[in-house]
């Protein structure tokens, strides 16, 4: 019969039998009793009362039966600490036995015993341990010393655990060495500073010979180790590299990978002129192709990494495009990784046999891969100009297929190979107008009115296709409505007499009857800009725009060197840097590549640079659909904005360059000068009546400090859940600080004290800044008030929802768990308001799709009092105007974390009483959105 027997039984008092047969005198039963307690700890029954019984088990000779006794004690010596000292004897004995498997078994215990009152114990028996004879002891006793440190560090050191580990890497025994180097790697990792692998030309050695007779996982943590470590010159990384490449033959993936990272840091200090060079790059394509014979999800582990190798050494892969050309049966991950590379690998010596590939792609039943197809040919357009005109034609033949996302998709590219290639392929605009009518996609829309403004001195129709887009102007996307709004005023400057009755109709939609800011905003401008210099208009909006570059999708080439250092871990999947997700600073040290020595430094001229090296020109890169001021940026339109200089670390200031003069010269502030009558156009007088003209007039509406609102206490724990103890309670900001207010009351028989209070990681680092403090014992019936203050230094977690905060109340009886939503105006500090022009630009700066608009309805305030009430829970009014009896309040405010919300609230007075407002926020993290307008909300109608 099978150990599962150990898994059916469900007896009641089963612990008191157990407890007997574990006492028994045959050793067989004493076996089976174990074995019932382990099942039963598996499948999660608490038998730790059983824990002397088990523990007296250990004076054993049989080694199955001390196998199990001790991973009982791994498991429960945490919950009783007390105990488990019972079982240090042994553990001194055990590693003092005859036998080596029963002495790397103490060992190997010792080490996952986390106990702190134990560890000191243990010191005496592991320096035993790690001078044993036997190898497979001494390999054992190395990891547990990494162990031992991440339980006390201090210990470790003391004891001269670190030298002792240092000097294992010198051991005869390679698996004893590979088990050293991975130990103190990992106590390196934990501790960046420390120079615990001190690597020198000697112990390299040592490494590269243990390399070779060591298991496969050995030789990951020795690779690994040597990626570390830089040459003094390119001669010893060359000899390295040697000794290394056999490793590229491996059958395990991992150590593949693992050898291409070494191989590809040290060739960064080969000369490119050396024979060696040229050999070990025909070296490594071969292991690299052979990764992708795996199953699929080895293959997208191996793409990802060679997407980073092919962005650093083209050359490497360049004549292996075949191997990356899509199967049938590839899963969608593999297919749209594979059609990355294809792209990188792109020359014009392959570009023939690309694109009938992608054509064939682009037929296929899939309508993610089939849009990236038709994306593909673009790039191949725009990346191999020879190509070009192949492309177009490729492009046409899958727009003459009226398949409507092939054909929006197409749209798209094209538009793009335009920029790329102005005044060549505009024959086929015609073409592209048929289909006007299928596309139903904002970016393919955006597109085609991209191409009709741009070249609408070349389409007769112009100013018809575009009042069809005119029609359903509110119902588009904010994409279509800003190029629809662009393409019209191209159209009126190069048409001028046919088109003034659109041009007025469009900048009427996007400025008095649009609530969306970027839209009204960018009307203003044009508005303005026609009805004062139709000439600078001209040279403004019609501007030579710069060609676009074919690559704007590479990584950035300091990003690319730090990944290049992390081949073979999650970071080169996920083509971020550790820092960006690994949380706490724990174990996150940059890498970059060693620098090139002087020996191989040549200097290389532009034309002798390798195909796909990044040259130092920036690319110009594609303004991507949502820059919506890609037609207008970096344009001065008047002299410069006189004041104190912005902070512009973060934030685009081209907008604000916009306004020239600042916002002065657009509303008519004190310095404007009304332009000549001469200058304004028929019927396009500028709408400066508007309310535009006290946009930012903020002599009212600023109130006086009053504190921040506070809800009334809840409860959070019911004296049901929690033996009796009821906790109620709400948060409170004042004057900068946050606490927690909450009432205790005891609803049980029995006196309550020794209370204390934790809380989980959370969203925003809340946590205690001091112990819960409860002067006098609680006595049953009696409550009492404690103002707990809270910081925001806490450990971060993102929590569902982003508000809610996990508690732990512990007192003489027992420890309770609840959790609470706290509420996110707490959080908004005082330094919240932000400088006008920085609000304009950063509101701009903000993607579109960020933006939330949320309602709140029966609001008994004015808009004074709106403006009043927000600032006393730190919302601060930033600018405030009327729009046709509607008062509009701009606002900003800042989390302790840093993240900035800024919000447009429009005030719609409803009945005397009441009023409806709508609310805009905008915030580069949007999760913060729905929470923000909450606190709003609760703010105001309180």
């Amino acid at each position: 019969m099978t150990d599962s027997k150990y898994f059916t039984t469900t007896k009641k008092g089963e612990i008191f039998e157990l407890k007997a047969e574990l006492n028994s005198d045959k050793k067989e039963k004493k076996k089976e009793a174990v074995k019932k307690v382990i099942a039963s700890m598996t499948v999660g029954k608490d038998v730790s009362a059983l824990f002397p019984d088990v523990v007296n088990c250990m004076q054993t000779d049989n080694l199955e039966l001390k196998k199990l006794v001790y991973l009982y004690l791994m498991n429960y010596a945490k919950s009783q600490p007390d105990m488990a000292i019972m079982a240090v004897n042994t553990f001194v004995k055990d590693c003092e036995d005859p036998n080596p498997l029963i002495r790397a078994l103490a060992v190997r215990t010792m080490g996952c015993i986390r106990v702190d009152k134990i560890t000191e114990y243990l010191c005496e028996p592991l320096r035993k341990c790690l001078k044993d004879e036997d190898p497979y002891v001494r390999k054992t006793a190395a990891v547990c010393v990494a162990k031992l440190h991440d339980i006390n560090a201090q210990l470790v050191e003391d004891q001269g655990f670190l030298d002792t580990l240092k000097d294992l890497i010198s051991d005869s025994n390679p698996m004893v060495v590979a088990n050293a180097v991975a130990a103190l790697s990992e106590i390196a990792e934990s501790h960046p500073s420390s120079n615990l692998l001190d690597l020198n030309p000697q112990s390299i050695n040592k490494l590269l010979t243990a390399l070779n007779e060591c298991t496969e996982w050995g030789q990951i943590f020795i690779l690994d180790c040597l990626a570390n470590y830089t040459p003094k010159d390119d001669r010893e990384a060359q000899s390295i590299c040697e000794r290394v490449t056999p490793r590229l033959s491996h059958a395990n993936s991992a150590v593949v990978l693992s050898a291409v990272k070494v191989l590809m840091k040290f060739m960064e200090m080969l000369s490119k002129d050396l024979d060696y060079y040229g050999t070990l790059l025909k070296k490594l394509a071969p292991p690299l192709v052979t990764l992708l014979s795996a199953e699929p999800e080895l293959q997208y582990v191996a793409l990802r990494n060679i997407n980073l190798i092919v962005q650093k050494r083209p050359e490497i892969l360049k004549h292996e495009m075949k191997v990356f050309f899509v199967k049938y049966n590839d899963p969608i991950y593999v297919k749209l990784e594979k059609l990355d590379i294809m792209i990188r690998l792109a020359s014009q010596a392959n570009i023939a046999q690309v694109l009938a590939e992608l054509k064939e792609y682009a037929t296929e039943v899939d309508v993610d891969f089939v849009r990236k197809a038709v994306r593909a040919i673009g790039r191949c357009a725009i990346k191999v100009e020879q190509s070009a005109e192949r492309c177009v034609s490729t492009l046409l033949d899958l727009i003459q297929t009226k398949v409507n996302y092939v054909v929006q998709e197409a749209i798209v590219v094209i538009k793009d190979i335009f920029r790329k290639y102005p005044n060549k392929y505009e024959s086929v605009i015609a073409t592209l107008c048929e289909n006007l009518d299928s596309l139903d996609e904002p970016e393919a829309r955006a597109a085609m009115i991209w191409i009709v403004g741009e070249y609408a001195e070349r389409i007769d129709n112009a100013d018809e296709l575009l009042e069809s887009f005119l029609e359903g102007f509110h119902d588009e996307s904010t994409q279509v409505q800003l190029q629809l709004l662009t393409a019209i005023v191209k159209l009126f400057l190069k048409k001028p007499t046919e088109t003034q009755e659109l041009v007025q109709q469009v900048l009427s939609l996007a400025t008095q009857d649009s609530d969306n800011p970027d839209l009204r905003d960018r009307g203003y401008i044009y508005w303005r800009l026609l009805s004062t210099d139709p000439v600078a208009a001209k040279e403004v909006v019609l501007a030579e725009k710069p060609l676009i570059s074919e690559e704007t999708d590479l990584i950035e080439p300091t990003l690319l060197d730090e990944l290049i250092c992390y081949i073979g871990t999650l970071a080169s999947v996920y083509h971020k840097p550790p820092s960006a997700f690994v949380e706490g600073g724990r174990g996150v040290v940059h890498k970059s590549l060693p620098p090139r020595t002087a020996s191989n430094e040549s200097v290389e001229s532009p034309e002798t640079a390798p195909a796909g090296a990044p040259s130092n020109e920036q690319p110009d890169v594609i303004p991507t659909q949502g820059d919506l001021l890609g037609d207008l940026l970096n344009l001065d339109l008047g002299p410069p904005v006189s004041g104190p200089p912005l902070a512009t670390s973060s934030v685009q200031m081209g907008a604000v360059d916009l306004l020239g003069g600042g916002l002065d010269s657009l509303i008519g502030g004190p310095n404007f000068v009304a332009p000549p009558a001469a200058a304004v156009p028929a019927n396009l007088g500028a709408p400066m009546g508007s309310g535009l003209s006290d946009l930012f007039d903020l002599t009212s509406g600023v109130g006086t400090l009053s504190g921040s609102y506070v809800a009334p206490k809840a409860v959070w724990l019911p004296a049901m859940k929690a033996k009796g103890l009821e906790i109620s309670g709400t948060f409170t900001r004042q004057v900068g600080s946050i606490s927690m207010d909450l009432q205790l009351t005891n609803k049980a028989l029995q006196v309550m004290t020794d209370f204390a209070i934790q809380f989980n990681r959370n969203s925003f680092g809340l946590a205690p800044a001091a112990p819960l403090q409860v002067h006098a014992p609680l006595s049953p019936n009696q409550s009492v008030e404690i103002s707990l203050p809270l910081n925001t230094v806490g450990s971060v977690m993102k929590m569902e929802p982003l508000n809610n905060l996990q508690v732990a109340v512990k007192n003489n009886i027992d420890v309770f768990y609840f959790s609470t939503l706290y509420p996110l105006h707490i959080l908004f500090v005082e330094d919240g308001k932000m400088d006008r022009q920085m609000f304009l630009a950063t509101w701009k700066d903000i993607p579109n799709e960020n933006e939330a608009q949320f309602q709140i309805r029966d609001c008994p305030l004015n808009a004074e009092a709106v403006s009043s009430r927000l600032q006393s829970s730190n919302i601060f009014t930033v600018a405030k105007r009327n729009v046709e009896g509607q008062d509009m309040l701009y606002q900003s405010l800042k989390l302790t974390n840093g993240i900035w919300v800024l919000a447009e609230l429009r005030i719609q007075p409803g009945n005397p009483n009441f009023t409806d407002l709508e609310l805009s926020l905008k915030c580069r993290a949007p999760e913060v959105s729905q929470h923000v307008y909450q606190a709003y909300e609760t703010i105001l109608k309180n």
